[in-house]
């Protein structure tokens, strides 16, 4: 009888244990669950500087290190620790440059990129403002567009009604531009509009194509022959009414689209 109880408190005692067992599961798959966060937690808040820092010197280390089968004073070299090799060129980014925290490092084109979009925004600086003191506002608009610089001028201000000839009073501010694009190493178009409205019956301009081409052609001649700047830089052409920027239908609308537009054009895309 007694080996019997005994037997069965003895059975009573695993079946008890049997049972507590998955407390041991539970509590590993918490402290796992609870590390995770903890990694999670300290990756969200990295400290991009020190990273940097990190990545530079380790890259500076596997750069300039030699391997073990040279014996090298690399990370696994034995030989002497004082004895260095001159670190291989990199011809990748030859010539770059570092930038003011000494981690950036510019590639020449990044350079050239940075250089031409800053002569631009100097060159729209000094055109808004000359516009601006002249109280030109109405007659010469400048934007910013993804080919360029644009310089809009009024037909008003250009020329006379149906004709292609340039007035004597736009001869100052085509100076001051032609003053301006005398440094640049920059292509320019010269493109020349017109509205909707055919060339009259005693016209010398066979239609609006051909009015609108010569209205350009006699600004890029006021560069190239009076101001003698380079002809390789510049380019021409006219478009007629094809690309209207106001509505033909209104006199206003008319008034926009008849324009000619000075383009000082990106050569470098980023």
């Amino acid at each position: 009888m007694r080996a019997r109880a005994s037997r069965r408190r003895q059975r009573r005692g695993q079946e008890h244990g049997n049972r507590d067992r998955w407390l041991i599961t539970y509590a590993d798959l918490i402290t796992l669950l609870l590390i995770f966060f903890v990694m999670m937690f300290a990756i969200s808040r990295l400290d991009t500087t020190k990273y940097d820092d990190v990545t530079q010197a380790l890259q500076n280390t596997f750069r300039t290190g030699d391997s073990i089968v040279e014996m090298g004073s690399g990370l696994t070299g034995t030989a002497d620790v004082n004895t260095t090799r001159n670190p291989p060129p990199d011809t990748e980014n030859e010539g770059a440059i570092t930038g003011s925290e000494g981690k950036d490092t510019l590639s020449p084109r990044e350079l050239a990129f940075r250089k031409q979009e800053q002569e631009l925004q100097n060159l729209m600086g000094v055109i808004q403002k000359y516009v601006e003191d002249n109280n030109l506002q109405n007659q010469i608009f400048v934007a910013d567009e993804p080919r360029g610089i644009s310089i809009t001028l009024s037909d008003r201000f250009l020329f006379d009604p149906g004709r292609a000839a340039l007035k004597p009073g736009s001869a100052p501010t085509l100076s001051k531009l032609a003053s301006l694009f005398r440094n640049l190493d920059t292509p320019v178009s010269i493109e020349g509009h017109t509205d909707n409205v055919p060339v009259g019956s005693g016209s010398v301009y066979r239609d609006n194509w051909d009015l609108s081409g010569a209205r350009a052609l006699s600004v890029l001649r006021f560069f190239i022959e009076r101001e003698q700047l380079d002809p390789t830089h510049f380019q021409y052409a006219g478009y007629a009414d094809t690309r209207p920027v106001g509505d033909n239908s209104t006199a206003a609308g008319r008034q926009k689209n008849r324009r000619v537009e000075i383009t000082v054009l990106r050569q470098l895309q980023q």
